[in-house]
């Protein structure tokens, strides 16, 4: 597959997954919208990831190219069926491009949480042989509020309804991460807003703190991220 991933961060990209998509002779191509990169045509990539971001998807007056980016992927997943994965604003930004809505967590999550499957989510291919409940890192403080027309909960958590999110036979999104790697919680919080929000929920010395979290945890989120990939290609290959 020749996969085209749309990024808002440098920093934020599919992480582990590059290892994965190396490992199996597949390749991607990165577009980083932040930074002033035209969208492409669609022709040619055999499906389409959408990555996380500082930016909240309303914010279309500050980042004007949001709304392009919005019509983009419901050309992508809308009109040609095209397969998709979307992570953390990515899996927003395919909500509202289908007609649901986001807006601020009434509870952000920063940290280590636990997500729940449900049962959908459970007797499906995406999170198939993942455990009913499992810790994700969380570092999201918008949430998907109103679902577009035909989509399906997989996952869900106390403060977040729309954990993971199904829309026809190829799209896929989660609000969690499972990609990250070592370097991964120093890199994002780079970002200042990241950063605000980090020290916001956690308090000073939170990098170091949530930094060793995952360190304690990246066995097994790295285990999760191979299984939502595996399965991931298993419903990319669905008619």
């Amino acid at each position: 597959m020749h996969i085209l991933v749309l990024q808002h961060a440098r920093v934020e990209h599919p992480g582990i997954f590059r290892r994965f998509l190396e490992e199996d002779g597949h390749s991607w191509e990165a577009v980083e919208l932040d930074e002033g990169a035209a969208l492409p045509s669609l022709d040619g990539y055999d499906a389409l990831w959408v990555m996380g971001g500082p930016m909240d998807v309303w914010q279309e007056d500050q980042y004007p190219w949001l709304k392009d980016e919005k019509a983009f992927i419901r050309e992508a997943v809308e009109q040609r069926g095209m397969p998709y994965l979307g992570l953390c604003l990515g899996h927003q930004l395919l909500a509202e491009a289908l007609g649901g809505s986001v807006g601020p967590s009434a509870t952000p999550e920063i940290g280590i949480m636990d997500v729940q499957m449900t049962e959908m989510g459970a007797t499906g291919i995406f999170m198939d042989d993942l455990p009913d409940r499992f810790a994700c890192l969380q570092w999201h403080s918008a949430e998907i509020t109103k679902l577009p027309q035909g989509a399906e909960v997989l996952a869900t958590s106390p403060h977040c309804t729309v954990q993971a999110m199904t829309w026809g036979p190829r799209a896929y999104s989660v609000q969690f991460h499972v990609e990250i790697e070592p370097d991964t919680v120093a890199n994002w919080a780079e970002i200042p807003a990241y950063m605000e929000a980090l020290e916001k929920a956690m308090g000073q010395g939170a990098v170091e703190r949530l930094a060793t979290d995952c360190d304690r945890h990246m066995a097994e989120f790295n285990r999760l991220a191979e299984r939502i990939y595996m399965n991931w290609l298993q419903t990319s290959a669905k008619a």
